[in-house]
């Protein structure tokens, strides 16, 4: 009777335990952090950071698909014209450009109906600036001084 008695009081006091571990877990998450100057977050696109080749096919093509719109290759060809009135006659050549993207990861590819069509991801990155900032002025105070 007695180890039945102790296997219920145990297994109590191991719910109020983990009850209060996730209360205190519950906290921390949602506890709100205080963004200063040395620990500045920043979201922003990845398209912001790549650079393309001027009058490349990549470029060409990152700059006519957008996000918002899936585009067939009949009007990826009719873009690229009115942007930079260059005339893809052999459309094979943009195909590996787009398969490669879609490789990375960086454009959504969709093939309804026997017809393929593209689209641009969105793909946001989080940029920490830390406290390199204070350690730069630091440095840049002790040379002046």
């Amino acid at each position: 009777m007695m180890k039945l008695i102790n296997f219920f009081k145990n297994l109590f006091k191991k719910e109020t335990a983990l009850k209060e571990a996730e209360t205190t877990i519950k906290e921390d998450i949602y506890k709100e952090e205080d963004e200063t100057v040395a620990n500045k977050v920043e979201i922003a696109s990845i398209w912001d950071y790549l650079e393309f080749n001027e009058n490349t096919q990549a470029a060409h093509l990152s700059s006519v698909i957008r996000y918002d719109e899936w585009v067939s290759m009949d009007e990826i060809r009719r873009r690229i014209w009115d942007l930079f009135q260059i005339d893809y006659k052999n459309e094979r050549s943009l195909y590996p450009y787009l398969k490669t993207m879609v490789d990375l990861g960086l454009i959504e590819t969709s093939n309804i109906g026997g017809k393929r069509k593209w689209r641009k991801k969105d793909l946001l990155i989080k940029i920490e600036k830390k406290k390199k900032e204070k350690e730069e002025v630091a440095i840049s105070q002790a040379v002046k001084g």
